[in-house]
């Protein structure tokens, strides 16, 4: 609203505001330009002042000064007309974090006293945290103290640092360690300065505002989950509606109310806690949540990496350190993770995001105990116990104030390796784990709802790195929209009946291999005429093979090419209205079902029925694929198989059943009753057995059963006791081909299998665990040689020679390289259990693909001894990280050529590729079967 009291003065702009009560007075005020606003409360309504000082930084004096400066005026000649002005004098500093310094303090006091400023003066603090942490500390002891205003300029400054009145300037020894509280007069969040954040400081301010939710509010914590592009737009795109847009009520659009409201919700819970806990001696510790941790990380990685990022990483920490203590579930971690990305925030300490900012050499100044250290000097620190904010659910904590922490479980969830030790005798131990959902039925329900017509609401999926690239993917295509119900634990897919549209940006797939097989099928159902697709992931993913099904694709009229190696991802698919044609499409399908199930459920969309022919030899994992046509069958398409490689799908729609369940992960079941098996004790899975849909499920019949262990299956669980520790029998050969995943943990246990006429455990039909995360085959071999039991690395499985288990005590503890796999992380943690010296987990968080609280359940439920530890650097053999050249060995056959080879490629740290074995993979057949069909000469 316009105000004029004098015919020479020009109008005034008063905006509407909303105003926030803290400490008792109504002194947060929040609304869209404020500047004449601004000027004529603090004229009306504080203390006259001879003398207002505005201090600011070059950045912000460029845009603002002259505007504060003009309404200074405009607004004096309005509320004291005929009346000489006060004094306005204008400071101006470098921009950033080193200008928030002891020194800088003395410099402006020194100005002032100068300038001759009295205890008549006020202050004006136009900045972000920088500026009105150190404006406040100067105000606190200039005269003993004078008032201040603060007008945040920064999203992050407006919902935490000018709240609350703590003012500081950082030290060498760490950030904010020399300060007071000191209650600013008035705090005025001006929306129209927000348009002009860059995208970075938006996020950067983001991680305050989810950091709020999640310790107070669920129902905020929905909206902030729910609404990320909604609130990006009103925060960066807000001010496109006019000049003045927003000044009044009735001038706001959707977005300006929507950012106000986000806004005014956080300051509103920090105004709470801060009214009833002014000096942080209980309540207003909740407000550290994500603070304890991610200060460490910022005192390492400061200035290149902000505070908010580092916020965002010490909150999913701290979430995990609450998870450990058995008060806060995975789908929580994983919906505040999923949040916290969906504003552009890191939430790992080796995120790609911080990677990118700071580079390898310096993320390696990251050690545990560096952070350990930056903690122990932290003013949240009460003697030798850190504090933490534990939380119980989103928007709830365990208690109204920090919990004390003990350093050993703080120092496990911030390592990047973990040390296992033996457990002792556990014979009597029966205990009943439930494992998270089953990421293959996870990734199909994800993308059959997605695809389908209506609302299905999914439970117990499994929340972990592959199925939330797969849901982001979807989403990117418009595939669906989604909602949360039951704190989490209930998905919420509305499908958009198969109509997709091109993502504005490339489908980054991680090392998500089911993902990256499935939606290479779908992103040809997108609906457009022109443009294109890319898909692609991590380098590991950029060497997995897709050659097959993308030949399939072509072949069909799909217009795909690889944009880096050929047969792999990246790949660009090209868009031409024509979709997805069907018909006749055959499929080579030895080396993974992924191809095969990803045709299959794209079929119903296709142009024309298709009939999918499975040709070049036998094919893997059947089982998967019956999964998959099961599934499709719940969503109402079904699938006749004409012949054993021949399938015919008409074309359709899924129609969305209303719930669908999820198993619990069969693989993952694998793990705890390894244990039980290993260690002699009694393991139950309640929700797997033999009704499952998963091949897996039938590991305890097929390979503990004859390995020794005792086992009770019903159509809907698994019970599992182990035989005396030590007493484990080989397997003289067994065809895991129906649960190729499951190898991994046949192979540790193998390694103790001691009983049997020759200790040697024969495995075979797993030929495509040469081409998965790794390269299994040969990290199962590589690996298990450091606990001394020798292996034979075939082209279709492994030779494990097992070792009595004093056979397996080292000196020190063997340090298992993972390769970035989640199930050669949880195989070895499992082998550790009863090796005397313990053993060292390298990659603790590759787990997060298929079951992140894998440690929380071996330490807490199963009664595993372990610790946090920081490996040592040492390179390995990872084809992940390979130079790109390759060097080829030739020679006669016989001469030692793979011998050579292999102690080659480790001496080079280099990935073996025996070509026999490659070309066996490839066409489905052995070598001499090849000779005895086309002869030498092919």
């Amino acid at each position: 609203m316009s105000t004029d009291s004098s015919s020479n003065a020009r109008s005034l702009q008063i905006a509407e505001v909303e105003r926030i009560s803290i400490l008792g007075s109504e002194s947060i005020v929040c609304g869209f330009h404020l500047v004449d606003y601004i000027w004529t409360d603090i004229f009306t309504n504080l203390a006259a002042a001879s003398t207002y000082v505005l201090i600011t930084d070059t950045n912000l004096a460029a845009l603002y000064a002259d505007k504060y400066k003009e309404g200074f005026t405009a607004a004096w000649a309005h509320v004291r007309p005929g009346v000489a002005a006060p004094r306005l004098l204008v400071r101006v500093l470098p921009p950033g974090e080193t200008s928030k310094s002891r020194a800088t303090k003395s410099e402006i006091e020194d100005w002032m006293l100068a300038q001759k400023c009295t205890r008549d003066t006020l202050v004006m603090a136009l900045g972000g945290g920088v500026i009105g942490d150190l404006v406040g500390f100067v105000a606190a002891t200039f005269m003993r103290g004078v008032p201040f205003v603060q007008v945040p300029t920064s999203l992050l400054a407006m919902v935490d640092s000018s709240i609350g009145g703590k003012t500081a300037v950082d030290t060498p020894a760490g950030k904010n360690l020399v300060g007071s509280f000191w209650q600013p007069k008035r705090i005025f969040m001006d929306m129209a300065v927000l348009s002009t954040l860059p995208p970075r400081e938006f996020s950067n301010g983001m991680a305050e505002v989810v950091k709020t939710a999640a310790i107070w509010t669920a129902e905020e914590f929905d909206v902030l989950e729910a609404g990320a592009e909604d609130i990006r737009a009103a925060v960066l795109e807000g001010q496109k509606d006019g000049d003045m847009a927003g000044l009044t009520i009735a001038s706001r659009s959707e977005a300006q109310s929507l950012l106000l409201r986000v806004i005014s919700a956080s300051a509103r819970v920090k105004a709470y806690v801060v009214t009833h806990d002014e000096r942080e001696s209980g309540m207003r510790g909740l407000l550290n949540f994500g603070h304890t941790i991610g200060h460490a990380i910022e005192a390492v990685l400061s200035p290149q990496v902000l505070h908010g990022e580092c916020v965002a990483v010490g909150c999913v920490l701290e979430a995990e350190v609450a998870r450990r203590m058995g008060h806060l579930g995975d789908v929580s971690v994983a919906r505040l993770a999923r949040c916290l990305r969906a504003y552009g925030l890191p939430t790992a300490m080796d995120d790609a995001i911080i990677r990118g900012l700071v580079g390898e050499e310096r993320l390696r100044e990251l050690r545990p105990q560096r952070l350990m250290d930056v903690m122990s000097v932290d003013k949240k620190t009460v003697g030798s116990q850190k504090r933490l904010v534990v939380l119980k659910r989103l928007g709830e904590t365990l208690e109204m104030k920090p919990t004390n922490i003990d350093d050993s479980l703080i120092l496990e969830v911030v390592s990047e390796g973990v040390r296992v030790n033996a457990v002792a005798d556990v014979t009597q131990q029966a205990v009943t784990v439930v494992p998270p959902g089953s990421k293959s039925i996870s990734n199909r329900a994800l993308q059959l709802a997605a695809l389908g017509r209506g609302t299905c609401r999914i439970r117990n999926l499994l929340h972990s790195d592959d199925t939330q690239v797969m849901l982001a993917a979807l989403q990117a295509m418009g595939a669906c929209s989604v909602a949360w119900e039951d704190d989490g634990a209930t998905l919420v897919v509305t499908g958009n009946g198969g109509q997709l549209q091109r993502p504005d940006a490339e489908l980054y797939l991680g090392n998500a291999g089911t993902a990256a097989r499935f939606l290479s099928t779908t992103v040809n159902l997108i609906d457009a005429r022109d443009g294109s697709s890319v898909l692609t992931g991590n380098a590991r993913m950029k060497l997995r093979p897709s050659g097959p099904l993308v030949d399939a694709l072509r072949a069909n009229g799909c217009g795909i090419e690889y944009l880096e190696r050929e047969g792999s991802l990246p790949l660009r698919v090209q868009h031409t209205g024509r979709g997805f044609p069907g018909g006749h499409i055959q499929l080579a399908a030895s080396i993974s079902s992924q191809y095969v199930s990803s045709i299959l459920l794209c079929a119903p969309y296709a142009q024309e029925p298709v009939r999918l022919e499975l040709v070049g030899g036998k094919v893997i994992s059947q089982l998967y694929i019956d999964m998959t046509i099961a599934m499709m069958a719940q969503f109402g398409c079904h699938v006749e198989r004409i012949s054993p490689n021949e399938y015919l799908i008409p074309t359709g729609a899924y129609e969305n059943p209303a719930e669908y369940v999820v198993e619990s992960d069969a693989s993952s079941a694998t793990y705890p009753l390894a244990f039980a098996a290993i260690t002699g004790s009694t393991c139950t899975v309640p929700n797997i057995g033999s009704a499952s849909l998963q091949g897996d499920a039938r590991f305890a019949v097929d390979v503990l059963r004859p390995m020794g262990c005792t086992v009770e299956q019903t159509a809907t669980s698994t019970t599992v006791t182990g035989p005396p520790r030590g007493q484990l029998r080989a397997l003289a050969e067994i065809d895991m081909e129906p649960m190729t995943d499951a190898f991994l943990t046949a192979a540790v246990l193998a390694a103790v299998a001691a009983g049997g006429e020759d200790r040697v455990t024969r495995i075979r039909g797993i030929a495509n665990q040469h081409v998965k995360e790794c390269d299994r085959i040969e990290a199962m071999c590589t690996e298990l040689g450091k606990f001394g039991v020798e292996t034979e690395n075939l082209a279709d499985g492994i030779n494990v020679h097992a070792r009595v288990l004093s056979e397996l005590e080292a000196s020190e503890a063997p340090s298992v390289h993972c390769y970035d796999d989640h199930r050669v992380a949880m195989s070895f943690s499992v082998l550790a259990c009863v090796v005397q010296s313990g053993a060292e987990i390298r990659e603790r968080r590759c787990v997060g693909k298929t079951w992140p609280s894998w440690w929380d359940v071996l330490a807490r439920d199963l009664g595993a001894p372990i610790s946090g530890s920081d490996p040592a650097f040492e390179a390995h053999s990872d084809p992940a990280k390979a130079d790109a050249t390759s060097v080829v060995l030739i020679g006669m056959r016989g001469v030692g050529k793979t011998t050579l080879g292999r102690a080659a490629a480790v001496a080079l740290n280099r990935e073996f590729v025996d070509l026999d074995d490659f070309l066996e993979r490839q066409v489905g057949q052995t070598i001499p079967e090849i000779i005895n069909r086309d002869g030498w000469a092919a």
